[in-house]
């Protein structure tokens, strides 16, 4: 791959300055402002319909907005859409190739489709881990090695900043995770990392920064700790037992327990001395317990607390909001 020396590198790779986009009388952006450092991951979580897909579509100058201000690499997306494409890679949800040609042959194939002349094709095959799937047709490649392929056609124009639309979505546990680390490796190498996903886990593993968007406002944004520890600074114990008795004892010393699917107990504490007061009161009321589990709060609990609901992949097609 090429690497571009002659342009200084600014602190923000995206600026969004009170976006607003309306279709007729919905207003699917309202007032959004964000910046996304250079060579950071930038998760961006939402609902369907929160605005989050038409925000990233402004930023990559596929929507025009209604009014307000976005700068990607220093240019407004509104009057420089020919200068900025070409610095930017795009990894669509969804991604699929030509089924009968070769790892190899795919990536030429978009290199020459982009005009990048100098593409280092068996750079690239080595940056996803491909080496040993060059020959290999695109419709034999497992779903992992698709998107690895679909990231090094993303950038096969060396670009500065990658969007990324639910790029490990439908995969197993492994390949999510090779998927993760191929990403690391973009940011250690300079790339800024959009990224949009409905996998809680995979944002607090990757992310610098997330931004949780929600009926077309953004509700929270920070790096996923101090997310977690703003709006979510208690324990969850869980409690599993064969005892109904235990529910009732942690309700009566003025806890909030609820039952969980496996209809275990659930009950959330503000400190550890809470959790040592509730196994002696659940112990000297005679109910008996099989285990019991106490963990800090995740990304996911912080998100549900914001949104009040999970979060759900955008349907394909059609004008998502």
């Amino acid at each position: 791959m090429t690497h571009r020396v002659d342009r200084a590198v600014a602190e923000h790779a995206i600026v969004v300055e009170t976006l607003t986009k309306r279709y007729g009388n919905l207003l699917a952006v309202n007032g959004v402002s964000f910046t996304v450092r250079t060579g950071e991951v930038f998760a961006f979580l939402g609902p369907n319909g929160a605005g989050k897909t038409t925000t990233v579509e402004i930023i990559e100058t596929i929507r025009a907005p209604t009014s307000g201000q976005v700068s990607l690499l220093g240019m407004d997306v509104t009057k420089r859409k020919r200068d900025i494409v070409p610095r930017i890679g795009v990894l669509p949800q969804g991604f699929s190739s030509f089924d009968r040609i070769t790892v190899r042959e795919t990536l030429q194939y978009y290199s020459r489709l982009f005009s990048c002349a100098n593409t280092d094709i068996d750079g690239l095959i080595e940056l996803v881990n491909l080496k040993d799937k060059t020959r290999e047709q695109y419709k034999n490649l497992s779903g992992g090695l698709k998107q690895r392929l679909g990231i090094a056609i993303a950038l096969v124009n060396d670009p500065e900043v990658l969007f990324l639309d639910e790029p490990t979505t439908g995969l197993d546990p492994r390949s999510r995770h090779e998927v993760w680390n191929l990403l690391l490796g973009l940011k250690e190498k300079g790339k800024t990392v959009f990224l949009t996903t409905h996998y809680m886990e995979e944002a607090e593993f990757l992310a610098d920064t997330v931004a949780i968007i929600s009926k077309g406002k953004i509700i929270a944004m920070g790096s996923p700790g101090a997310l977690i520890e703003r709006n979510a600074n208690y324990l969850v114990l869980t409690l599993r037992s064969v005892d109904e008795k235990v529910f009732d004892i942690v309700r009566e010393m003025g806890f909030e327990p609820v039952h969980d699917n496996h209809k275990d107990v659930r009950v959330r504490v503000e400190r550890m001395d809470d959790v040592q007061k509730i196994l002696n009161t659940v112990q000297e009321g005679g109910a008996s317990l099989l285990s019991l589990d106490v963990r800090k709060p995740n990304l996911e609990d912080v998100y549900l607390k914001l949104t009040g609901e999970a979060l759900h992949k955008e349907p394909a097609g059609g004008v998502a909001a």
